[in-house]
């Protein structure tokens, strides 16, 4: 979900400054979303299941840090080792392939309803693939099209 800044009065600006990605995840977030905003656009990543619980359940931490290592695309130089420290790397519970599945899940089933919804409206704006280079230019495009650029106060 795309949520400008000039949406939200300034007693909520601490809310959400920008993008928030996965929120609302269910109908109860998107109607309290409803009582400080005015969503213009929402943005749906549709991506397969088995790409999203693969690159999840290929992350590992440093506990200490919280560094974050993904094996496919990130990996630390040396298998299951902290890049800086030389600890051992650890996959939390959560991100182990049964969980992920689980968790991607229900979130498919909470999701659904926020998706009819925002459809409903005529705001949803989906995007489909497995590979973030692809799929930006596309979300840029549309972005660039629906706010205005910034401008740095040595312009004004």
């Amino acid at each position: 979900v795309w949520l400008h800044p000039r949406c939200f009065p300034a007693s909520h600006s601490n809310l959400c400054p920008a993008a928030r990605p996965g929120f609302p995840r269910t109908l109860g977030q998107a109607k309290a979303l409803d009582g400080i905003c005015e969503l213009d656009l929402v943005i749906s990543l549709n991506i397969p299941f088995e790409t999203l619980k693969d690159r999840l359940s290929a992350r590992w931490v440093h506990p200490a840090s919280g560094r974050v290592y993904n094996m496919d695309f990130n990996p630390p130089h040396t298998q299951g080792v902290d890049d800086l420290t030389g600890e051992p790397l650890v996959q939390r519970e959560d991100d182990r392939p049964e969980a992920v599945a689980a968790r991607l899940r229900k979130y498919k089933d909470a999701a659904k309803p926020v998706i009819e919804l925002y459809k409903s409206r005529g705001i949803l704006h989906s995007f489909s693939g497995t590979e973030t280079n692809k799929i930006w230019p596309y979300v840029y495009t549309l972005l660039s099209s629906k706010i205005p650029p910034v401008l740095l106060d040595e312009e004004h």
